[in-house]
């Protein structure tokens, strides 16, 4: 780490320990009680992550940045999808993922593939629904050596509602004053003397319209899980899920003069016929865990997961080249469109089984974790393209009868992916102050393309080591610093088929360099986290400068950052979750030129330098609570030749709570100062998406 010597670390840490007096005065003077007018459920502050280690280890004992969204700030914000959840995250870039799934970046790096669920791999490209979800973990850096390829900047893990011994039957319904209608329901059975059996169905069921010409969501939700105890020492979980989401594609606009167009928020460039325009997307997956306690000092488990994932995607957008733009014999300005059809049918399944171990070694004690990781996913794909299907005006309706199929087929073949991965970590009790986490994973990734537009067919398997260590010292119970080092890889492909430009080449590799600080604060009510760091990825994919044409390893991107983040109680009636980030992101080295301008020293696209966010609920009394919250996310690049640029932009958001034993109900004011401001982008080329309106929501929920 170059900017970071060792000489460093000391005044850095001291610096660091600046709330320690804070917190052992606040200790005195704030007594733990509980929240006034909230249920026992609802602290935002998280103990916990067995994302990180998977193992049940406090926050404080992890050397790495974490982000945990609980279930009570999901439920307060009224969050049905994944990137309501993410707002929350500071340091995360939003994509528009195509019109068609989830996608961010994290730390300045694309996290694309980085999706999990329960700890499982869930690359596939759609929108996640919340009803089944009761957090959202955000790993910072790497952490290819529990979870395999990818994973430069981070992770995000979606953990599942699982069936409880005090189940609770609710149902609820939304609407707001775009069109949004939806109904949502969890509802579970448990035998509570034997405790032997336990079983909850959640789901959701959505007909909505959006602020957008023509926009519309259709969305059906199912998830039933069960959990049985075969023995005193054997548990059995099962989990199915069904997800069908059909909606508006929507890509966005486009730029001009390095800005987006000015047009008003709700204007979309695509066809005429909104069933035109459209993605489809279904996800079916069946999941069982066995869990076996062999004795005091080992417990076995064993999850396998199948899935199975289709998508019918058509959409129409506009160009994106230098000369997209045309004038038309009135003297008005028009925009090229382009048609595409895409179809994606995958199958995979995924076997973890991990066994872990507590030690006592020479006095030293040893939190261990044994796994082995398998998995085959089959990517079956079809591709068709269409260009200057049509010519709209920039600043008149953008919509026009095209073709529904586009006639040109561009892409046909069947991406196969094997994993293999193996995997040991030990959390070491060096003394009472002093603890330290050593890593190892050794991964076998083997990818098959058959490509039957070309009648080729291409192969290549990868050997790799992702290793991790950190050290924490916890000098008491309020305070805790670390220092960590891990590594992951990225291989060509990844989570899409090998192409001849890189079937040849090695993986990528992403380090990342931390330090960092945890303080509970408050008698334990409130978690401060600071992290400072350095992510460097190298053998980036970058042109030959011999032969444009070809590809070598020879690109390199950095960030440098500063994140800070705070969660929980500040008083008897106060609840607060908000965070900082501060990213200085630069491609260090590169061959490779966007548009004509070469991409060494240009800012990675969609990475804002600063993002902020706040979340507070006062408790007013046992019934009634309220909620406040702000957004700031900087300036942002859509493509890597740094002309386009979103403006940065703060959006206020406020709640009023209603509670009875039996019953809730809010009213959400979303972008209460009706902010004009532009959400995501694509990511690579200038569609940018705009957010949305001042929006009022109200919801309900009855308990029985």
């Amino acid at each position: 780490m170059a900017s970071v010597k060792s000489g460093v670390w000391v005044p850095l840490l001291t610096a660091l320990a600046a709330p320690v007096a804070l917190a052992q005065t606040a200790q005195l003077e704030l007594p733990a009680t509980d929240v006034t007018g909230l249920r026992e459920e609802s602290s935002y502050k998280p103990e916990q992550s067995k994302s990180a280690l998977k193992i049940d280890a406090a926050l404080r004992d992890i050397p790495q940045s974490i982000s945990v969204v609980p279930q009570a700030l999901l439920e307060d914000q009224g969050a049905d999808s994944l990137e309501d959840a993410l707002k929350n995250v500071p340091g995360i870039g939003l994509s528009n993922g195509d019109g068609q799934r989830d996608q961010v970046t994290i730390r300045g790096f694309s996290a694309i593939g980085d999706m999990y669920i329960d700890g499982i791999r869930d690359d596939a490209l759609y929108y996640r629904d919340m009803s089944n979800i009761e957090r959202v973990e955000v790993i910072k850096g790497p952490a290819a050596v529990l979870y395999g390829r990818g994973s430069s900047g981070g992770l995000i893990n979606s953990v599942s509602k699982k069936p409880t011994f005090a189940p609770e039957q609710e149902i609820g319904v939304s609407f707001d004053s775009e069109g949004k209608r939806r109904t949502q329901f969890d509802a579970g059975w448990a035998d509570e003397q034997q405790q032997d059996k336990a079983f909850r169905v959640t789901g959701a069921l959505e007909d909505s319209d959006t602020f957008r010409d023509g926009g519309f969501l259709e969305r059906k939700a199912l998830a039933p899980s069960a959990y049985f105890r075969l023995s005193d020492d054997l548990e059995l979980n099962l989990g199915a899920s069904y997800l069908y989401d059909k909606r508006l594609i929507d890509f966005g606009i486009p730029a001009l003069d390095g800005r987006p167009v000015k047009v008003d928020p709700d204007k979309r460039f695509g066809s005429a016929d909104p069933d035109q325009d459209y993605t489809r997307s279904e996800v079916f997956s069946l999941t069982a865990g066995l869990d076996y306690r062999i004795n005091d000092a080992f417990t076995l488990s064993n999850t396998t997961r199948y899935y199975h994932y289709d998508l019918d995607r058509n959409n129409t957008l506009a160009h994106t080249d230098a000369n997209r733009f045309v004038t038309a014999a009135d003297g008005s300005l028009l925009v090229k469109l382009k048609r595409g059809n895409v179809q994606r049918k995958e199958d995979g399944w995924f076997n973890q089984t991990e066994l872990k171990q507590t030690a006592q070694l020479a006095g030293i004690n040893h939190q261990l974790l044994y796994g082995v990781e398998i998995g085959r996913q089959e990517k079956d794909q079809l591709f068709y393209n269409l260009n200057d299907v049509a010519r709209v005006p920039v600043y008149g309706d953008g919509l026009v009868r095209v073709p529904s199929q586009a006639p040109g087929k561009t892409g046909d073949g069947l991406n196969t992916q094997q994993t293999l991965g193996f995997y040991v970590q030990d959390l070491i009790e060096l003394s009472p102050h002093w603890k330290a986490l050593l890593g190892l994973r050794y991964d076998e990734f083997e990818q098959r393309y058959r490509d039957d537009l070309k009648d080729a067919e291409l192969e290549r398997t990868d050997y790799t080591l992702s290793p991790r260590a950190g050290l924490v010292w916890q000098p008491d119970d309020v305070q805790a610093y670390y220092l960590s080092v891990s590594r992951s890889y990225q291989p060509s492909g990844e989570m899409f088929q090998i192409s001849a430009a890189n079937a040849e080449l090695d993986p990528e590799e992403t380090t990342n360099y931390e330090i960092g600080a945890k303080w509970n604060l408050l008698d334990d009510r409130l978690l401060l986290t600071a992290a400072l760091f350095r992510l460097e990825r190298t053998q980036i994919k970058t042109a030959d400068p011999v032969d444009p044409s070809k590809l070598v390893l020879a690109g390199e991107q950095r960030t440098d950052g500063f994140e800070l983040t705070f969660t929980g109680q500040v008083t008897d009636q106060w609840q607060l979750y908000g965070g900082y980030a501060y990213l200085d992101a630069e491609i260090t080295k590169s061959n490779s030129n966007t548009g004509g301008v070469p991409n060494e020293g240009q800012v990675p696209t969609l990475t804002p330098r600063h993002s902020a966010n706040l979340w507070a609920v006062r408790s007013l009394s046992p019934e009634w609570r309220v909620g406040m919250g702000a957004n700031y996310v900087g300036r942002r690049y859509t493509s890597l030749d740094n002309v386009t640029q979103m403006p940065g932009y703060t959006t206020v958001d406020a709640a009023l709570f209603y509670q009875q034993p039996k019953w809730d109900a809010a009213l959400r004011l979303f972008n209460l100062f009706d902010k004009e401001y532009y959400a995501s982008a694509h990511g690579s080329v200038d569609l940018i998406t705009p957010g949305a309106p001042r929006t009022l929501e109200l919801s309900a929920n009855y308990r029985f």
